[in-house]
């Protein structure tokens, strides 16, 4: 099975850069299913179902949220609908669903899971709680082909540790929230493959994807009265690309994927 996971979308440049781009990356890798986080792409704040909408009609599967999940209030009432939209597991008196299983060619069914980290972040239940439970409902390679895990988090620590408490019970678990690719990409001893964050799909001549000045104001003590905004120059897509073995459910191979704008190119093939 071939998957992307595409970091955190921010803004119209990012948006513009997914639905134009998917279509054809999935004709290029072959792709059984494509995963967007899209807790910033309205504005930078949040989502909402016109923006869900012209997701899916590019060939997205799932969208996975974070710590911007509710930054639109009209999506509050959206997300319960949406079995595809997916916010933090470890939120669980929120609307909506924090794992989703989805049916790929092949009628083969995928489990993706999306939770937040606790670490520098607002409070939420603990992570590895809420997944390990998602992840006893299944069984990777039986019930399941694939396992994929977002976690939106600031410490690459416990991104890395997400990982290797899933490792051999997920395809892949891969961090978001950063919007800056990492250089860690690698398959752990159990067949999971792991890379501490996607990156961004955004804007890179900005501030993690925001006009540059807003934040500088901030870090120099200037008062700042402002919402920041998504920087609006030629975003670079940032993801991640797995194979997994159809037999097992493990990954055979993890490579990342840079198009566009400001960072330098990198193509899993």
């Amino acid at each position: 099975m071939n998957i992307l996971f595409l970091g955190d979308c921010v803004g119209r440049s990012g948006r513009d850069a997914v639905v134009a781009q998917v279509p054809e990356l999935r004709k290029k890798l072959d792709l059984d299913l494509v995963i967007v986080n899209g807790e910033n792409a309205a504005g930078g704040f949040g989502i909402t179902a016109d923006i869900c909408k012209d997701f899916y009609a590019a060939g997205v599967d799932v969208i996975s949220g974070g710590n911007h999940s509710w930054d639109q209030p009209a999506i509050v009432q959206h997300i319960g609908q949406d079995a595809r939209l997916l916010r933090p597991i470890n939120q669980p008196g929120a609307p909506g669903r924090g794992a989703t299983t989805i049916e790929v060619r092949g009628g083969r069914k995928v489990l993706v899971v999306n939770c937040i980290g606790q670490v520098f972040m607002d409070s939420s239940d603990n992570p590895f709680h809420a997944v390990g439970a998602e992840l006893d409902k299944v069984s990777l390679g039986r019930s399941v082909a694939a396992v994929v895990i977002d976690i939106h988090a600031e410490a690459t620590s416990e991104k890395a540790a997400m990982g290797v408490f899933a490792d051999g019970r997920a395809s892949m678990v891969v961090g978001s929230h950063s919007h800056v690719p990492s250089a860690d990409a690698r398959i752990l001893a159990g067949g999971t493959a792991f890379q501490s964050d996607a990156g961004m799909c955004g804007d890179y001549d900005s501030v993690i994807g925001m006009i540059k000045e807003g934040p500088l104001d901030r870090f120099l003590g200037r008062v700042v009265r402002a919402r920041f905004s998504p920087a609006l120059g030629e975003a670079t897509l940032c993801g991640v690309f797995v194979q997994t073995d159809d037999a097992t459910g493990k990954a055979t191979r993890i490579a990342p994927l840079r198009q566009g704008g400001k960072l330098a190119p990198a193509w899993p093939l």
